[in-house]
């Protein structure tokens, strides 16, 4: 059920059924009745004269005002038909499963935010108020690339608490947050942290184009998921998701899915079931210093197209391979993995100014954008690898081998030196070089002469076909 795997990043849904035999240590000096707390501890800020003190915050009553839109999400999973199609009574006790995770209310009428790693494969849910009154609950929609889900109760006269989503663009790093939720299954359990950065990517392999998470050192645990992270204000400004840990607990370093996506998302998912995203039929991958150089562009910044995909509405348009998107409709993009996400929430036949800066200036391409089918890849980043370099030509077995289309040009990589420059750039076996700088190559003549055109320069800019993708690749060769 978990989105994400322990060991890295842990999807924060817990077991129904908590360890057996875990024990809880408390040192008795470090601990006092509530009647025996103080007042809100004041600490010493500066030295001498500038000296002040800093009180910390009284979450009381922001807590009391947001825990009657959290809910507790019960999952139950029952057990599937066996290879003869039968139910074995025995197997049905061993292999009903049930998760817990957390929701938020957010409007009177019974919709509920959670997760989608939460509710996936659900056969029944149920939902939990404060003040322990339990529903059943329907799946609404749910998005897997946002890991965003929306459920429903009737809530037969009950007077639900809608929380209030905040502006997460808003937020600040170092601003105070709190989490709420059912770590573990305890219910309504609060901590609290501040903002440790934000547009955060998850650390690992298969990150979605779609990343772009607050992290947070609110203490998050495995029961968390879906439940909100709240500002001071009151408002909901992120739906927590995921922690970064190696042993599966909490260890400072937790993320939520900003507000303001699910601003975005959600009435999708209560209107349709699903999402529709906006398709631009790009391969792009990020703007080195190294590829900024070799491209003479003033900054490493932007969205490089590496690919553009046939028929796609960037073709349509005249987006070409080389062009740097700096703004997308009014958005800048600073960064290639912002791109995705801009193309995602646009409407699908909406015109929109697409900026690119090619051959060293700035130009606009007007685009109508497509609809995203499941099975494109357009917007995905490209990703690199570990690779090297020497070349052959493409004789029709070496394409045979290789699974190449007659339409493509360029020399083949046969061989690579470990530790070369080549391999250091993240050309491989099997790369089809298709450019050395702006010029194309055919054989292994051309590539030679092309590459000993670019002698004594520091870096040298390469096309390389792998697969069904292109990348741009920058060689440093060696004094040596």
């Amino acid at each position: 059920m978990t989105r994400i795997k322990s060991l890295l990043i842990t999807a924060v849904v817990a077991g129904a059924i908590i360890g057996v035999g875990v024990t809880v240590s408390l040192n008795r000096q470090s601990c006092a009745p509530a009647d025996e707390a103080g007042e809100v501890q004041l600490l010493p800020v500066g030295h001498g004269k500038n000296q002040k003190t800093l009180r910390l915050p009284d979450f009381t009553q922001l807590v009391a005002q947001l825990s009657p839109s959290v809910v507790n999400v019960s999952v139950i999973s029952e057990p599937t038909l066996s290879r003869r199609g039968e139910l074995d009574p025995f197997d049905f006790f061993l292999r009903r499963r049930s998760s817990l995770g957390s929701g938020v209310i957010i409007d009177e009428e019974g919709y509920i935010v959670t997760n989608h790693h939460v509710v996936e494969n659900a056969d029944k849910l149920v939902v939990k108020l404060e003040n322990e009154k339990e529903f059943e609950a329907e799946l609404v929609g749910t998005d897997e690339k946002t890991d965003l889900a929306v459920i429903k109760i009737d809530p037969k006269g009950e007077k639900l608490k809608a929380a209030k989503l905040g502006d997460s663009d808003a937020l600040k790093v170092g601003e105070w947050v709190i989490a709420i939720g059912n770590p573990f299954g305890l219910d309504h359990t609060v901590t609290a942290g501040i903002v440790s950065a934000k547009g955060r990517r998850l650390p690992r392999p298969d990150s979605s184009p779609y990343d772009n998470f607050i992290q947070t050192d609110a203490a998050i645990n495995p029961g968390n998921s879906g439940g909100p992270l709240v500002n001071l204000r009151g408002e909901v400004v992120g739906i927590n998701t995921a922690i970064y840990s190696r042993s599966g607990g909490n260890i400072g370093i937790g993320f939520a899915i900003p507000a303001n996506m699910v601003r975005e998302i959600v009435p999708q998912l209560k209107e349709t079931g699903h999402v529709t995203r906006g398709w631009l039929g790009v391969m792009i991958q990020p703007v080195t210093r190294d590829i900024a150089k070799a491209l003479d562009l003033p900054e490493a910044k932007g969205a490089l197209v590496a690919s553009v995909l046939p028929d796609s509405p960037a073709e349509r348009a005249g987006i070409k391979r080389g062009d740097v998107i700096v703004e997308f409709d009014g958005h800048d993009v600073p960064k290639s993995e912002d791109l995705p996400s801009i193309v995602a929430g646009t409407p699908p036949g909406k015109k929109v100014e697409v900026v690119v800066i090619r051959d060293g200036k700035r130009k606009s391409i007007e685009v109508e954008i497509g609809k995203l089918e499941e099975t494109e890849a357009g917007g995905r980043p490209v990703k690199a690898g570990k690779l090297g370099l020497v070349v052959e030509n493409i004789t029709p077995e070496v394409a045979k081998e290789l699974g190449l289309g007659k339409d493509v040009k360029g020399v083949v990589v046969s061989s690579v030196r470990r530790g070369s420059p080549a391999a250091e750039a993240g050309i491989r076996p099997g790369d089809v070089i298709e450019q050395v700088g702006r010029e194309p190559v055919t054989n292994v003549a051309e590539f030679r002469k092309r590459i000993a055109e670019h002698e004594g320069e520091e870096s040298i800019l390469v096309l390389v076909r792998r697969d069904d993708q292109t990348l741009f690749r920058v060689i440093k060769p060696r004094s040596d």
